[in-house]
Parts: C-alpha cells; sequence; structure tokens
C-alpha cells in the first residue's frame, strides 16, 4: 500500500563544500509543488541549484534545475519510489562550495540528500479519498452536519441557495455506506450532485 507523510521532513549535508538541503513534504498536484518550488527558490537567491521529483498519481516529475541531466530529479524520483511514498515532493537546494562533484558525485549527494530525510521518519497509508456532493432542504441542514461528523468525513463546503448544498470528502472506501446512510434517513429529499453540477437546478421532494 502507498504511503505519504504526515508533515514535511529535513536534511541538511556538506559535501566537498557544497550544501544540499533536503526536504520531502505531503503534496497534492504539480501545481502546488512548482508553487513550492518557486517559494523556495524565493528564499534562497544564493542557491546554484533547486532540484525536485513529484511523486502524486499522474503528476510525477523529476527536475534537475541546471545539473547534469538525469543526475538531481531522477535519483531523487527513485528514493522516493523505493520508499512507496506517493502524494509528496522531494526538493534540494545546492549552494556550490566550488568543488565538482561529477556525475556519479552528484547521484550520491542528491539520493543521500532525500535518503537522509526520510531516515526514521513515520509513514501514513495512503488512502483513496472521494468527493461527494448533495443538496437538502433547509430543515435538514442540521442533520445532514450530525452525519457527516459521524461519519468523521470532512466537510469542505456548504452554500445555501434555494436549497443548502453539501460537499464532503472521505476515503472512498466508506463513500457507499454513507451515501446509503443519507439516502435512508433523508426519506427521499436529499439529491446527489456531480461535481460541477450548479446547485440551484435541482429539487428535491418536499
Amino acid at each position: 500500500m502507498p504511503h505519504t507523510l504526515a508533515t514535511a521532513v529535513h536534511s541538511d549535508l556538506l559535501i566537498k563544500k557544497s550544501r544540499f538541503l533536503g526536504c520531502v513534504e505531503p503534496m497534492a498536484d504539480r501545481q502546488q509543488a512548482q508553487a513550492r518550488v518557486a517559494a523556495l527558490r524565493a528564499a534562497h537567491p544564493g542557491a546554484a541549484h533547486v532540484c525536485w521529483a513529484l511523486l502524486a498519481g499522474g503528476q510525477s516529475a523529476a527536475v534537475d534545475d541546471g545539473e547534469p541531466s538525469g543526475t538531481a530529479g531522477r535519483p531523487m524520483l527513485d528514493v522516493l519510489r523505493h520508499q512507496d511514498l506517493e502524494g509528496v515532493l522531494a526538493t534540494v537546494v545546492r549552494y556550490f562550495g566550488g568543488v565538482k562533484l561529477g556525475a556519479g558525485g552528484l547521484v550520491r549527494a542528491y539520493t543521500d540528500a532525500v535518503a537522509q530525510a526520510l531516515l526514521g521518519v513515520d509513514k501514513v497509508p495512503l488512502r483513496a479519498m472521494r468527493t461527494v456532493r448533495c443538496v437538502v432542504p433547509y430543515a435538514q441542514e442540521g442533520w445532514m452536519r450530525r452525519q457527516v461528523t459521524l461519519a468523521d468525513a470532512v466537510l469542505e463546503e456548504v452554500t445555501h441557495g434555494s436549497l443548502v448544498a453539501f460537499t464532503v470528502r472521505l476515503p472512498d472506501a466508506d463513500a457507499s455506506a454513507f451515501i446509503a446512510t443519507i439516502d435512508e434517513g433523508g426519506q427521499g429529499r436529499v439529491g446527489w450532485l456531480p461535481a460541477d453540477a450548479d446547485t440551484g437546478t435541482l429539487k428535491v421532494a418536499p
């Protein structure tokens, strides 16, 4: 089963006068990863390279950021895969110390920066999540909120229009049972929506 991290972990290596600042942290997608890398570049204007590797479903990436091709991003990505991680971003900020490491030395340095950060880390199982949306009459808003709490689900959004629309996130394995419970308790007054539906256009039984 793939795992992710609960919090960011770090490493700080000095190799032949070059400093390698490693970090592995939870990351949902490529857009968030690119924003994080941009923030690191801004925070380390004197760094020679900010290399990174992302494992996030179909949005994986390995970026050498000016290092010789295949000597940074790919080795970092290999460490993440070897650790059976998913939904994580590894970054290594390098301050060049004036001594060239060669291709083999760079691979070892970037590999070690990520591996050292992950030493003794607590991994958490990565569960597939599902987002469901429904609308209920105003009289059932309180009941619906209680059901979300009882299911230990995440209430992402509540909007009020002609009906009350709920956006709920929960483990995919629990979604069918949750929907069945809501259908049974809602007595025909719950309407389920696709993700892009207009909540003002669906009518449910009074």
